[in-house]
């Protein structure tokens, strides 16, 4: 008998994509269709354990779900755009998570400040100590594109500033919280400045953000042909091939997210109760979601760093808390202007001390042109203080 062939559907999505599709909307199911009795007002705390790692295991399939079809449209439509595409369904991802807490019972006006600095923290600390560290104790010294780094940088100083520094000094409500014309005013400025970053980053300066070629003359070429290349990239992705796959894949990254979206509400309910029973810091209730959000794409820049694609690593890094403090200060202040919830987002003198040596230390990481391994150490130590200071503040 001859064997059945494979059609183009089958070859976009494989069965294991189909299995995970499958698992994860059933989960969905169950929750919508039983979920009043999950959360009665009596559930046990083995009961919320449960609940707990079902949601936290379906939510994590989902994000590495997300993170395939994401990579897979990035090989095809090319750097920054796959990285932006792969960044941006992550970060939409966690605004989802923050804003389910938000409209929640209870009031968690620090969430979005909490979920903001973990980010910072485990993406701009953790991951990219580990992406420095491995990447160059395996490769030696690793090159970037200093110029589209520093920028970057120079976003985190500015929106982190703006954001997370700034309700601390202003006369605003008080205890870090802006007034209703100041929120409406930041969220304009933070969604305005993000969108051009996005646009140039795209368009006339998309070689600020690839990795640089060897040799100058290379780059001088590069450059020239920046045009060429893109009009190539282009052809390739309008032949009729691979527009399906692009729209298949497209399809399937929104319903890899629905579920985490229809999830995420269950999610924040038990999260909230876990810590109010076993009384842990508020700010935990951020790092989770940062942790939940984060570990696909973290692994993904670390395998990027291990395969020499050191520029990527950054853009993912980077452009990961770019895309958290542009998308979800805005969201998180409309929200509240909408919902009459109060929102705080001034960080304490302790997390201030941290932003700052944070941002310090990346400028003083990325000011050259090459990585060495004892930068991503001293991110890793940086990271460890802040892990500490949560449990002995």
């Amino acid at each position: 008998m001859s064997a059945k062939k494979s059609t183009g559907l089958d070859l976009i999505l494989p069965t294991s994509t189909k299995i995970r599709l499958a698992i994860i909307w059933l989960v969905v199911g169950v929750f919508y269709a039983f979920g009043d009795s999950f959360f009665g007002e009596n559930m046990s705390g083995t009961a919320a354990v449960v609940i707990f790692i079902t949601l936290l295991a379906t939510i994590i399939t989902a994000s590495f779900g997300v993170v395939k079809e994401a990579d897979e449209l990035a090989h095809k439509l090319g750097e920054p755009y796959g990285t932006l595409i792969l960044t941006l369904s992550i970060v939409s991802i966690e605004v989802i998570l923050i804003a389910a807490v938000m409209l929640g019972p209870g009031e968690f006006p620090t969430i979005g400040k909490d979920s903001i600095f973990s980010v910072m923290m485990i993406i701009m600390n953790l991951v990219v100590g580990l992406c420095v560290l491995f990447g160059s104790l395996k490769h030696g010294e690793q090159e970037y594109n200093a110029q589209g780094t520093l920028t970057y940088i120079s976003m985190i100083v500015l929106l982190g500033g703006m954001s997370l520094m700034l309700p601390n000094v202003i006369v605003g409500m008080g205890n870090g919280a802006f007034t209703t014309m100041q929120a409406i005013v930041i969220s304009t400025l933070i969604v305005i400045l993000y969108g051009f970053f996005l646009l140039l980053q795209m368009k006339g300066y998309r070689h600020l953000y690839i990795q640089p070629q060897k040799g100058a003359m290379e780059i001088l070429f590069a450059r020239r042909n920046q045009s060429d290349v893109t009009t190539t990239e282009h052809s390739k992705a309008e032949t009729p091939g691979s527009k399906n796959e692009i729209l298949i894949r497209s399809l399937v990254l929104i319903a890899m997210i629905l579920p985490i979206v229809l999830l995420s509400h269950n999610m924040a309910v038990v999260v909230d109760y876990g810590i109010k029973a076993a009384d842990l810091p508020p700010i935990l209730g951020g790092v989770l979601i940062a942790i939940i959000v984060f570990t696909p794409e973290s692994i993904t820049a670390i395998k990027a760093a291990l395969n020499n694609e050191t520029q990527r690593a950054i853009n993912l890094c980077h452009g990961a808390f770019v895309s958290t403090v542009g998308l979800t200060v805005p969201a998180v202040l409309i929200i509240g202007l909408v919902t009459g919830k109060t929102v705080l987002f001034g960080i304490s003198s302790t997390e201030t001390i941290l932003f700052l040596i944070t941002v310090c230390l990346s400028f003083l990481t990325f000011f050259g042109k090459r990585t060495t391994p004892i930068s991503g150490i001293m991110h890793l130590v940086l990271f460890a203080v802040f892990i500490m200071l949560i449990f002995t503040p």
